[in-house]
């Protein structure tokens, strides 16, 4: 089992988390500010980071982005853990690359729940599948869970990867936005469907000009992914 990475700058929270998913059989290492927790993923690269949104020096959302633009472990599972409880403040930490968001005060049993999920969709699954798969102009390895577009590699975070490859899988039909939350996120969202349409439009994005063409939306029902059969 992994390293999962908890950085929060208030002691208490720190050591209860840590204390918390310890009890549950994960290692721990716990930093207070984001600088000390990038440094440390270079010798030790973690299966999963829990961030506080306002640390210390450089902010949780301004480190998530920087390491879903890097070369090092771009695609870990990334989890927000804070205070600000604001819609606003929940997309853009979502749209700045995490991939769950969790509010305090929280109950650590929820907690651990939302880790088991974020490391099971990340455990791999797919040694039965081809390594490679040519769809169209995209170039998929579910074994290193890598995605090229016209030979250029996409930067894609880790809730991005699953969205469209359970598109990809159900090309054959138009997947309802339900589904999709359930699928891809494994709880509910309170109706936040907005989470959905922020990934798939930077979905689209990264895509450049075919986004639109591989990513068909069905109004009043959801998304169908349309590229070519494997």
């Amino acid at each position: 089992m992994g390293n999962i990475y908890v950085i929060e700058d208030e002691v208490n929270i720190r050591e209860l988390i840590k204390i918390a998913l310890e009890g549950f059989g994960y290692q721990v290492s716990a930093f207070e500010n984001a600088e000390d927790a990038m440094d440390a993923m270079k010798e030790d690269l973690p299966s999963l980071m829990i961030f506080d949104r306002m640390l210390p020096g450089m902010d949780g959302v301004t480190a998530i982005r920087k390491i879903r633009s890097g070369s090092l472990c771009p695609q870990v599972p990334i989890m927000i853990l804070t205070a600000k409880d604001k819609e606003i403040d929940k997309v853009s930490g979502l749209d700045g690359g995490a991939d769950d968001y969790m509010t305090k005060p929280f109950g650590i049993l929820e907690l651990a729940a939302r880790v088991r999920s974020l490391l099971r969709r990340s455990s791999g699954q797919k040694e039965q599948e081809k390594n490679i798969v040519t769809i169209g102009r995209l170039e998929w390895n579910f074994r290193t869970r890598e995605v090229w577009f016209d030979k250029k590699l996409l930067e894609l975070t880790y809730k991005e990867y699953e969205l469209l490859q359970y598109l990809w899988k159900n090309q054959d039909r138009v997947v309802s936005r339900e589904e999709l939350l359930d699928s891809v996120w494994g709880y509910e969202y309170d109706g936040e469907t907005r989470t959905l349409d922020i990934h798939v439009r930077t979905l689209r994005q990264k895509l450049g000009e075919s986004g639109q063409e591989y990513i068909k939306t069905v109004r009043g029902v959801g998304y169908r992914f349309v590229g070519g059969k494997e």
